[in-house]
């Protein structure tokens, strides 16, 4: 009985000291005062992607000249009769897989890899003609569907709206509660596809502070950033059950004995 403590005790220990984690496999930018920095200046802004949601607003001094270029969802009564096509509330527009949507109006506009100011100077330019120069239009285009998903060994894995249009693969890990102590920060695997659908696998060090400067530091929407778990989890989860299994194992071997030495009276 000792003997099987003593051993499972020596197991436990191994176990332990064989898979600590080193501060250098945690810690983030450990590099900072050697990396230069000025190669980051610059705003991201997103670009229109296939299958992405977005709505377009236009105004103008007359509201009735701008609503003709607006896409108004429908409100109906019951029975299904339409009693307005202005409700208030836009509809968004889906981009096709070839990059167009169907405006009022003009048709269709192609906006794939356009920025929000590109595609309203593009539509801006294309609605003029058909309006006075005094009703001055603003275009508005906003992105309704702009997401990121963070999995693996986060403290809250999952898909998270980006409102704003704009997130470093750091933001996103701290809506993902960061990566947890077994979480492998060299590499992180961002899977990123491209306007054609084909699909990469890039892998950053978050170790490393020159990461403020790759130009995976922003993330695209719908990409995907995974945090693989370190070997140290998978050993500390097979000691649980290990040490699980020899307390099993003691319980019958003592529960045995028990009964033997009790029949034997």
């Amino acid at each position: 009985m000792k003997q099987v403590k003593f051993l499972s005790t020596l197991f436990l220990l191994a176990a332990l000291f064989s898979s600590c984690t080193h501060w250098k496999d945690i810690a983030y930018f450990q590099n900072s005062d050697q990396v230069d920095l000025s190669m980051s200046s610059g705003l991201y802004d997103a670009r229109i992607m296939p299958k992405d949601e977005i709505t377009i607003t236009v105004n103008t001094l007359t509201p009735e000249v701008a609503n003709v270029f607006n896409l108004h969802l429908q409100r109906s009564y019951n029975g299904g009769n339409v009693s307005s096509t202005n409700s208030g509330m836009l509809m968004p527009y889906l981009v096709d897989n070839d990059g167009y949507i169907n405006f009022p109006i003009l048709g269709r506009l192609k906006v794939i890899g356009m920025t929000k100011r590109e595609c309203e100077q593009m539509i801006l330019k294309r609605i003029r003609p058909y309006m006075a120069e005094t009703e001055n239009p603003i275009v508005t285009v906003r992105m309704s569907s702009f997401s990121v998903t963070v999995l693996g060994e986060v403290g809250r894995p999952g898909t998270f709206s980006v409102g704003r249009e704009k997130i470093s693969i750091l933001e996103a890990l701290a809506q993902a509660g960061d990566a947890t102590i077994y979480g492998i920060r060299n590499p992180v695997k961002l899977i990123r596809e491209d306007a054609t659908g084909k699909r990469e696998i890039h892998k950053l060090d978050l170790n490393d502070a020159d990461i403020l400067n790759s130009p995976y530091y922003y993330l695209q929407q719908n990409d995907i950033v995974y945090v693989e778990p370190r070997k140290q989890k998978i050993t500390y989860a097979n000691v649980d059950r290990t040490r699980t299994w020899i307390s099993f194992g003691t319980l019958l071997i003592t529960t045995g004995t028990l009964i033997y030495t009790i029949s034997k009276k």
